[in-house]
């Protein structure tokens, strides 16, 4: 199992609460993830990725273990404490403006 924390908005979309639980098969990675979160909550497709590119949308960020892994590989293996579900994988909504 492992740990997902999604921001408000895309909490309020799925209609859940602020950190939900996954069943992802190996490798653990961002794009497993990220797939088996839309596959559950399919109202979630195209808001976290691009439906053709499947490129991080912009204004959310990836952070796990305290390290940003935005512009990480979406192939690249989560840190072991995520993959073991000590710690949780966050979806932050970015902030822009001056």
């Amino acid at each position: 199992m492992i740990r997902v924390v999604l921001p408000y908005h895309l909490r309020t979309l799925a209609g859940v609460g602020a950190e939900i639980t996954l069943d992802v098969a190996a490798p653990m990675t961002r794009a497993t993830v990220l797939d088996a979160l839309e596959a559950r909550y399919p109202m979630l497709r195209g808001t976290i990725r691009d439906h053709v590119t499947r490129q991080r949308r912009p204004f959310l960020r990836f952070f796990a273990c305290l390290e940003d892994l935005s512009n990480e590989p979406a192939d690249a293996p989560l840190p072991d404490a995520v993959a073991s579900g000590q710690e949780p994988f966050y979806i932050i909504g970015a902030l822009a403006g001056g």
